[in-house]
């Protein structure tokens, strides 16, 4: 059972979960949810085509002008409790790596601190621990947060992705967060070249085994792009297998930015595999 605000999630539930970046500067679609106006038709766009958490980030992740404790929350703080207004059931995440601005975000009704970096601040799973809120543990090698990975190697990526997350869900466990609250992240292109996701994508039931719930983030990334080689516009039938391929290796929670196909494909998978049931059945019964 994964539980996230007021809400239990059974195991073989997926969810999507929907990117709504407050950045001018993000990797896809620069810009395009900056301005408040159009952040607020994304949120309700996701909503209305099946997102079940909106991930709400101010900070791109990739290497850029600074952007501040400060400004982080400025750009994710209020809106998220607008959202919270406007939608008090639905699950909202703060896609942060900061203490403070998880605790500003927490404090606007935030459920969930989707921490991207790899438990760089150790004290944010003290505030996810204080708010009742869940924890995304995420493996990052020894990637710093803003920063490319840069000829990284591993003996054996999959093995150092289960030590790493499963180290930061024990500390999460310890710091107070509720086990049934705590998701693992592979963290496809942090801290890792095109082969070395490749890989964790063909191995991802070695995390799903672990019981946590798995998230994967692997929407438009670069190792579908030099997969197919194509640039970020044109990723998504690329995204949409590689989501396919994790839905039946087990993943549970998949953030993305195009949320109506993304639905469609994980609960096809999750009704091939038996968790969820036809919406209708009425060939050869009539």
């Amino acid at each position: 059972m994964l539980r996230l605000g007021k809400h239990e999630f059974p195991a073989g539930q997926p969810l999507i979960m929907a990117i709504v970046n407050r950045t001018p500067d993000s990797f896809f679609q620069p810009g395009v949810t900056w301005a408040e106006s159009a952040a607020w038709e994304r949120v309700d766009q996701a909503i209305a085509e099946g997102a079940d958490i909106i991930d709400v980030g101010g900070i791109p992740a990739a290497p850029g002008s600074d952007v501040d404790v400060a400004e982080e929350i400025r750009r994710i703080a209020g809106f998220i409790a607008a959202i919270r207004s406007r939608y008090p059931d639905i699950v909202i995440s703060a896609d942060t790596w900061r203490h403070q601005t998880g605790r500003a975000a927490c404090e606007a009704g935030a459920d969930l601190l989707n921490d991207s970096w790899g438990g760089y601040d150790e004290q944010l799973a003290a505030v996810a621990a204080e708010f009742g809120a869940g924890l995304v543990c995420a493996h990052v090698g020894s990637q710093q947060p803003r920063t490319r990975p840069f000829r990284v190697a591993y003996p054996d990526v999959m093995a150092d992705v289960l030590a790493q997350t499963l180290r930061q869900a024990s500390r999460a466990l310890a710091a107070g967060v509720q086990s049934d609250r705590i998701v693992l992240d592979p963290a496809h292109d942090f801290g890792k070249n095109t082969w070395h996701s490749l890989e964790v994508t063909r191995r991802l039931g070695e995390l799903t085994a672990t019981g946590w719930p798995v998230l994967v983030s692997l929407s438009n990334k670069d190792f579908v792009g030099e997969s197919l080689d194509v640039p970020p516009e044109h990723r998504l039938t690329g995204t949409l297998a590689a989501t396919a391929v994790s839905a039946w290796h087990g993943a549970r929670i998949f953030r993305v930015h195009q949320v109506r196909e993304s639905r469609q494909v994980v609960d096809m998978v999750a009704t091939i595999r038996g968790d969820r049931p036809p919406a209708r059945t009425v060939r050869g019964l009539a």
